[in-house]
């Protein structure tokens, strides 16, 4: 008798999940610290600075879908992200610590069944789906200011936190940090590359008692890079 084989096919391996080195990117550490993205941003090129390493390794970009400009972050490995955050307190590292475990977790984990894969990957389209709404509300701040900017000139510091929808004390304190503006003898001045560039002008006049003043004011440019540049950080809903 002649022997019949199977014709059967065999099932498919389950599709393997390339180990991938855990990264964090600097908007994550600033959202999981309550930290400004700017001065996490900061904190990184310092520390990479101390280190002798150039930021250029750990440099990466995102679109932004309403302007198409590219916007810089960083993006660091579980060393370069427990070395940063050696600095902060207690519950902050803590946060930064649990995060990266869930992150090594996801990554080493492989499925056992082809319905698993499926399930993994439809969460991570999930994840992907939450990250794109948050990029999406971004751009929907940014359009909101481009709207309003074409019937709009140059507003003070106070006018400007209003527009924006931005707590104006902590608009101040991050531009100061951020070295966009700077005290005067009691004033707010712009520096000089800022100024150079369009963003803001400086005011000067005489009040009703005769003293002199001096005032700066953002221009309609300056107010859509403000936008533009903290709107995850500092603007509301």
């Amino acid at each position: 008798m002649e022997m019949q084989l199977n014709s059967t096919p065999v099932p498919a391996s389950p599709p393997e999940l390339v180990c991938r080195i855990v990264r964090m990117g600097s908007r994550e550490i600033a959202r999981l610290t309550g930290k400004h993205h700017g001065h996490v941003m900061r904190d990184i090129e310092v520390m990479l600075e101390q280190l002798g390493e150039s930021p250029e390794g750990y440099i990466r970009f995102w679109i932004h879908p309403q302007n198409g400009q590219q916007y810089r972050e960083y993006e660091l490995d579980r060393e370069h992200t427990e070395c940063l955050i050696a600095g902060y307190s207690v519950p902050l590292r803590m946060k930064i610590i649990r995060r990266l475990r869930e992150l090594e977790e996801g990554l080493s984990y492989l499925p056992h069944s082809f319905p698993e894969a499926l399930r993994m990957a439809a969460d991570m389209a999930e994840k992907n789906a939450e990250l794109e709404h948050r990029v999406q509300e971004d751009a929907r701040k940014v359009a909101f200011v481009d709207h309003y900017m074409e019937s709009s000139g140059a507003k003070s510091l106070r006018e400007t936190a209003k527009i924006l929808n931005m707590p104006e004390k902590l608009m101040i304190e991050t531009l100061l940090r951020d070295k966009v503006l700077f005290r005067l003898s009691g004033n707010l001045l712009p520096h000089a590359l800022r100024q150079r560039d369009g963003l803001f002008t400086v005011k000067t006049g005489a009040a009703e008692t005769g003293h002199t003043y001096v005032q700066t004011r953002v221009t309609g440019k300056g107010i859509q890079w403000i936008a533009e540049r903290y709107a995850s950080e500092l603007m509301g809903g």
